[in-house]
């Protein structure tokens, strides 16, 4: 499935015109296509390919898929390859949608192979600017990585939220450690694959942003450098996020560690206690006469030992916070 949009000036004038009519569009001054192609066929990626003289080894990347957010120059175009994402809330699972593209001087080409990526408002939001887009190819190029790069952000601060939640749950008076252990190694995963996709992001907008690329026009360098700015926060803040997942997990082992202490005290504490009665009754459980033996005042003697012996141990204890 294709969609096709043709801008003049900034201005959306013919939208989804078949692939055969792309050379008539693109003779006009000032014309600038947008093509997006929703798991195309070979067909309709040679069809595109023949009519914007694309390197078959681009055509190639963007059928396969699976690469690396990057930016590759070749003789007649460039070829981009970038990753928008989204939090799954109840999982914590990153899911990724990955888009190439291919950039001429008045053309852009975009390949998806799943419906993560919400294509349709990003047209909607360059429609309603028409002064951004009338510098044609870097605008709606620019449109295209700002949106990739917003979700970046709505991932990363998705992440921080569920973070926060782990640091509640964490010291939480009753214990969680298997959902802590759980949600860390979850969102520790999803961390690692947004940096996966974050980090690249960094060379490629650098790359765009070089002059002898000359792809992007003096009014435009400001849009790409706060879309630097962006990409620079979104990497210090995944980066921050891992060191602090691993802080966690760090700190839910030493919890336990504490917990574990707490018990031991205080099972060590009752085995004491218990411990005195036992001994008072094997003591006088000895087949041997002894003071108070076969009379009710041993009896008294024994039993005021037990209460009086148990009591001094559980207030020491208790004075120690063994109990």
């Amino acid at each position: 499935m294709a969609t096709t949009r043709c801008y003049q000036s900034g201005v959306l004038v013919d939208e989804g015109f078949s692939l055969e009519k792309l050379d008539e569009h693109l003779s006009h001054d000032h014309s600038v296509i947008w093509v997006d192609l929703f798991r195309p066929t070979l067909q309709e990626l040679q069809t595109v390919a023949e009519q914007l003289g694309l390197h078959s080894l681009a055509v190639e990347g963007a059928a396969t898929g699976g690469q690396r957010s990057k930016f590759d120059r070749y003789e007649h175009h460039d070829f981009l390859s970038a990753y928008a994402v989204r939090l799954e809330a109840d999982s914590g699972e990153l899911v990724t949608a990955e888009i190439a593209a291919f950039i001429t001087h008045n053309a852009l080409v975009t390949v998806r192979k799943d419906d993560h990526f919400p294509v349709e408002d990003l047209f909607d939001h360059l429609d309603k600017d028409a002064e951004l887009t009338s510098h044609g190819i870097s605008a709606l190029l620019y449109g295209l990585l700002d949106f990739v790069v917003d979700g970046h952000f709505d991932a990363v601060q998705a992440l921080d939220d569920q973070i926060e939640g782990l640091e509640d749950l964490l010291f939480d008076d009753r214990p969680h450690d298997k959902d802590v252990q759980r949600r860390s190694f979850e969102l520790r995963k999803s961390l690692v694959r947004l940096r996966r996709v974050v980090l690249p992001m960094r060379e490629v907008v650098n790359t765009l942003m070089r002059r002898d690329v000359d792809l992007v026009p003096p009014p435009m360098a400001p849009y790409f450098q706060d879309l630097y700015d962006h990409v620079l926060r979104a990497t210090e803040w995944t980066d921050s996020l891992r060191d602090l997942v691993s802080t966690i997990v760090e700190t839910n082992l030493t919890i336990q560690g504490n917990r574990l202490n707490v018990i031991t005290k205080k099972v060590t504490s009752w085995a004491a206690i218990i411990a005195v009665p036992t001994a008072i009754t094997g003591f006088y459980g000895q087949n041997l006469p002894y003071p108070g033996f076969a009379a009710s005042s041993g009896f008294i003697a024994s039993t005021l030992l037990i209460v009086v012996l148990s009591l001094a141990l559980f207030v020491a204890f208790k004075r120690k916070d063994w109990l």
